[in-house]
């Protein structure tokens, strides 16, 4: 009984069994099919429906493009001196993106191909200053034993390669440095500036972008146009055969309106000096030379400054990478009493036959304004206030002319205004006005304009402050009759490729409706400067006619009866030496104002550099035993009294 009970038990357990083995063969065939519909609809969809697609982008996968970057445009002088060009070199690059160890990779390299200091230094810098750049240089400049050695080694190193690069370069090293400029890489902010401009497509493969001077301001003249390569690449991302090209087209060459041998006469003039000088063709506003001393080699900025190279010039005292020319601000000094007495004359303040006695002073509020030769020059009218720069005269001039209309004047000379010259970062100087000083100044008994602080205005102290672009274009406006014209150091672009040759038209600025009997009258006195005044040690035997004016400007003020003394005062808190001038007096080609920082006099150091650039400009003369150092048209021995006597 017991026996047939389990029979049937375990017949009714194997058919549960291979019920449910059957269940779950069942299920499990159902869950293949549905698999294998899904993995078939998937191929499908990829193969047929999204095939065009996808075969697009193997494609792309199989062909690469490759960008080529243009060759940069020449920046030649007015007679087609290069001074600044290109050349091709090897350069050993870094891909960090390729690069698993930074460190180790540079050490390796350094067994095979020399890397210095200096190079690892330039490396990591621009390594944290561009982190999303595609490849960085370790080296440049490569011989063709490195390029050699390292490509018999080149399979040790992934993300390393060798490429043919375009250098700039700069023949005349630091000669008009300020003007050219430099090129460097392309950092985050400039890539951040090219896309503002909407050109940052036409950028793909450039690595350099101008950072200064001329290099800068026409870039997108210089730069050209980005060509394309399509590039067949095998599994590794090696080119294996060019499919298509687009060539680059070179960027515009531009010539300038200098004259880069006048350029060296001036700075050899200047010698190891700091300063400035600008020269304008009065007639057209065209440069004539430029000079912000002391200067630096644009070389040290192509292929990234070390950083040794960059502290020097960042750190120096002298302030190498300073643009003085366009941004630094001096007191015109004397060089103002032209233009002061100009505005006398076109406001009816002064006349021709106007004098004064002149004792040596002015006396004002309960102060004595001093003039610079002591006991004063007696008998001034206005010729002589300016052949002899009577102090005392303008002091006396300011006071009746009062702020509001001398600011209104001299704002029509372009003090304290940009001139728009084709270069960034021109400051704006300090015409002093009671709006100026409202502005300027945050407390309330600062703001405040008071009578006493006309006074030296019209001797171009006080709050005076206007860069040597400004007052050279004012000295230009003067010798041109009123007509200021913009200044400009281009002159003509060059397309290479449709060969059209584009020139730089003068800007008339401004017409100023002077009197021409007024302005006939101040450049008679500023002849008279240079002949009889204090002027005539430096112009007094010169070939040509001309006019000018002496300026003496302080650095540091005096108190109250206090006598300036050069020999006790520090080298940079002497007075700064500066000069105007313009030639030929009938038809003035050429309007300069040049300053010497600390140089004292402006009749013993600015002047004679004014002096060497004229001579080579209308006469074709090398200036003689011109010194490099400083002191370069200082006075005779036993001569000091007598300079101090005629000093402005």
């Amino acid at each position: 009984m017991n026996l047939s009970i389990m029979s049937l038990t375990e017949l009714k357990n194997s058919e549960r069994e291979l019920y449910l083995f059957q269940l779950r063969v069942g299920v499990a065939g159902v869950a293949v099919l549905i698999a294998f519909a899904v993995l078939f609809a998937r191929f499908f969809h990829l193969q047929v429906v999204q095939h065009d697609a996808y075969a697009s982008k193997a494609e792309e996968n199989r062909i690469s493009i490759v960008p080529i970057a243009p060759n940069r445009g020449l920046i030649l002088d007015r007679n087609g001196v290069v001074l600044a060009r290109n050349y091709s070199a090897y350069t050993l690059e870094i891909f960090p993106a390729k690069v698993k160890d930074m460190e180790r990779t540079i050490q390796e390299l350094g067994e095979v191909i020399e890397v210095q200091a200096k190079d690892r230094s330039r490396f990591r810098k621009l390594y944290a200053e561009t982190r999303n750049a595609e490849s960085l240089p370790i080296r440049t400049r490569l011989s063709d034993e490195e390029v050699a050695r390292f490509a018999a080694n080149r399979y040790r190193f992934p993300g390393v390669e060798i490429k043919a690069r375009l250098f700039r370069q700069y023949p005349h090293g630091d000669l008009a440095a300020h003007v050219i400029g430099y090129i460097g890489r392309i950092n985050t902010k400039d890539q951040e500036r090219l896309a503002e401009l909407e050109v940052a497509a036409n950028y793909r493969g450039t690595d350099f972008i101008g950072k200064s001077g001329l290099e800068a301001s026409y870039q997108l003249e210089l730069h050209g146009t980005t060509g394309f390569e399509q590039v067949e690449i095998d599994a590794a991302g090696r080119g294996i055969r060019t499919l298509a090209r687009t060539p680059a087209q070179a960027g515009n060459n531009i010539t300038l309106t200098l004259d880069i041998k006048l350029q060296e006469v001036a700075e050899t003039a200047f010698g190891e000096r700091r300063g400035a000088l600008v020269a304008i063709e009065p007639a057209t506003g065209a440069v004539l030379a430029f000079v912000s001393k002391p200067g630096f080699d644009p070389n040290l900025f192509v292929d990234g400054i070390d950083s040794q190279s960059w502290a020097e010039l960042n750190n120096s005292p002298d302030r190498p990478l300073n643009n003085r020319a366009i941004a630094g601000v001096y007191p015109p000094g004397s060089t103002f009493k032209p233009f002061m007495a100009m505005a006398a004359l076109e406001t009816g303040k002064r006349h021709f036959k106007s004098a004064i006695s002149d004792p040596g002073y002015f006396e004002f509020g309960g102060r004595r304004f001093r003039d610079s030769k002591p006991g004063g020059h007696g008998y001034v009218d206005l010729y002589k206030s300016i052949v002899v720069s009577s102090d005392t005269f303008y002091y006396q001039l300011a006071n009746d002319m009062g702020i509001d209309a001398i600011a209104a004047y001299m704002a029509k000379f372009g003090f304290g205004a940009k001139s728009g010259i084709d270069l960034e970062g021109e400051a704006i100087g300090v015409l002093p006005s009671p709006e100026w000083k409202q502005r300027r100044f945050a407390k309330p008994e600062q703001k405040k304009w008071y009578a006493g602080e006309t006074i030296s205005i019209g001797i171009g102290q006080g709050y005076n402050a206007y860069t040597p672009i400004q007052i050279a274009q004012a000295m230009a406006t003067l010798a041109a009759g009123g007509e200021m014209y913009k200044p400009h150091l281009v002159s003509r672009i060059d397309n290479l490729r449709t060969g059209e040759r584009r020139a730089i038209e003068p800007v008339l600025a401004q017409r100023i409706p002077f009197k021409p009997e007024n302005v006939e009258f101040v450049k008679r006195a500023m002849a008279g400067v240079n002949k009889e005044g204090t002027g005539a040690r430096s112009f007094g035997n010169a070939e040509y006619t001309n006019g000018g004016k002496t300026g003496t400007a302080q650095v540091v003020g005096m108190k109250q009866g206090e006598k300036y003394d050069e020999k006790k005062v520090a080298e940079r808190h002497r007075d700064h030496s500066l000069f105007i001038v313009f030639a030929p007096l009938e038809n003035p080609k050429i309007a300069l104002m040049a300053i010497v920082e600390n140089g004292g006099f402006g009749a013993r150091a600015a002047a004679p550099i004014a002096r060497a650039v004229l001579d080579y400009y209308l006469l074709g003369k090398l200036p003689v035993g011109v010194p490099a150092a400083a002191g370069a048209g200082a006075a005779k021995p036993g001569a000091e009294k007598e300079e101090e006597e005629e000093s402005d």
